[in-house]
């Protein structure tokens, strides 16, 4: 297909009077997001593959029509103008959707950034590294190509003087200097970035808001999945509540990765509070029953992802701990218990409070794929407000800590010193930006989901 700056607008109207209804008869529907907007931004969206349930499906489908946050309709105040994929598996649902959408599909990352012309014809960019059949190296991280999304985007608006917001699905990169060299340029040229996980925009159950400030002596975030990649989602997780602790962030100093026999040591030994543990998990049962109620695969019959090629590496069986020490003394826990994809929980302790401060974080009535909704709602913002929703540095400061829980791994379980990640930065209220859990009061078990890519899909909702 050939990129056409104007196919999109083309489209969008034509779509519109198909629907034979207005964005304002829909239910819950945002007043603003009735409104016209003078300039919509114009975004390039580059991933690695759009099939059922991946990132890009999940993320997209949010982009490409009304979606619920906080229990009402917005408009994602956006335009998607091209698309370009770098890999189509037996599954892939980027030629499909590029043709029904009217979203040209660019045969280079070069080509969707101009869409279609021969200069930078976009105002953001969302580039999506997850999924796809990417080898994993002899440490065991999965080499996604995000640095090369940002580096062949970052060209064109070098070339053009012009530097646009960004977004870079979880973890900037599998490699420190390439993540450390993403976030300079950035900062230089003053492009607005986001990144990193959507668990930390998930409803709290119950709502835990710590106090500005607060004196944080310990936490644990305990998650049930695997080795780098949910790592990775449990450190956005604690992340993102211990940051704003007495003083701001300061970095890591320090990093193991503790499992099998060393592990039950380190358990006995009192090196993590079980009373931490405990109230992290506690939290997650006093939920089970929303959890449960979530509908089975057989409400809807999606396809299912193809096998991929890259086999990844064993990693710890069983639990296993990162101990994070903190530059400021902060004591910290990351713990994978048990197994599934669902579990994000949290504890901590206030200093002179002995009682633990927990929660657990609830994806949605429709599991992991609501997580997104939040997640979409903040880019977005990012990209029309050219403000960052929270600080990119977080980001920065979680991939150094889950590349050094790698080293860790590669090292046996040895201790990893991390001086690089000396990270400074103050944190900013961002709790607009978390779902309130309104949406799922609407999104409800009994509602079916869609099997297909079907972003505009919203009748069964009025």
């Amino acid at each position: 297909m050939t990129c056409s700056p104007y196919s999109r607008r083309e489209f969008l109207g034509q779509s519109a009077l198909a629907a034979g209804a207005s964005l304002a008869s829909w239910p819950h529907l945002s007043v603003a997001a009735q409104k016209p907007k003078a300039k919509r931004p114009r975004v390039a969206a580059i991933f690695t593959v759009l099939r059922f349930r991946s990132h890009a499906y999940n993320i997209l489908e949010n982009f490409l029509g009304p979606y619920y946050f906080r229990g009402k309709l917005v408009d994602p105040g956006v335009d998607v103008v091209s698309f370009y994929a770098d890999q189509f598996p037996e599954d892939d649902m980027a030629k499909e959707a590029s043709a029904r959408f009217g979203i040209p599909l660019c045969k280079s990352i070069e080509e969707a950034m101009c869409a279609g012309g021969k200069e930078l014809a976009v105002d953001a960019v969302l580039s999506i590294g997850e999924h796809g059949n990417y080898a994993y190296n002899e440490r065991g991280q999965h080499l996604y190509p995000r640095k090369r999304f940002f580096d062949e985007s970052f060209a064109v608006m070098k070339k053009a003087g012009r530097f646009v917001p960004f977004f870079n699905d979880k973890h900037l990169s599998y490699d420190w200097s390439e993540a450390k060299e993403m976030y300079d340029s950035c900062r230089e040229h003053g492009m607005p970035l986001i990144a990193g996980s959507s668990v930390p925009l998930a409803q709290r159950r119950p709502m835990l808001e710590l106090p500005p400030g607060a004196d944080i002596e310990e936490a644990v975030s305990i998650h049930g999945g695997g080795l780098e990649s949910y790592d990775f989602h449990a450190l956005e997780v604690l992340q993102s509540i211990v940051e704003a602790r007495r003083g701001g962030e300061t970095g890591i100093a320090r990093i193991e990765l503790v499992y099998g026999e060393a592990f039950e040591k380190a358990r006995k030994a009192g090196r993590w509070s079980q009373d931490l543990v405990d109230a992290a998990m506690k939290a997650e049962t006093d939920m089970q029953a929303a959890r449960q109620s979530r509908p089975t695969q057989g409400v809807f019959a999606g396809p299912k992802p193809t096998t991929a090629v890259f086999e990844p590496p064993p990693g710890p069986r069983g639990q296993y701990a990162i101990c994070v020490k903190y530059r400021d003394g902060l004591k910290a826990t990351v713990l994978r218990i048990g197994g599934g994809s669902d579990r994000w929980n949290f504890a901590c302790r206030l200093k002179g409070d002995p009682a633990p401060k927990a929660t657990a974080y609830f994806n949605s009535p429709w599991g992991n794929r609501g997580l997104f909704k939040a997640l979409s709602h903040a880019i977005q913002h990012n990209f029309v407000a050219g403000e960052e929703p929270y600080p990119a540095e977080r980001t920065l400061l979680t991939t150094g800590a889950v590349e050094a829980v790698m080293h860790s791994w590669e090292q046996k379980g040895n201790a990893i010193e991390t001086p690089h990640l000396a990270i400074k930065y103050q944190p900013k209220e961002w709790s607009a930006f978390r779902e309130n859990g309104r949406s799922w009061s609407i999104l409800t078990k009994d509602v079916p989901q869609p099997a297909g890519f079907e972003p505009r899909s919203f009748d069964e909702l009025k």
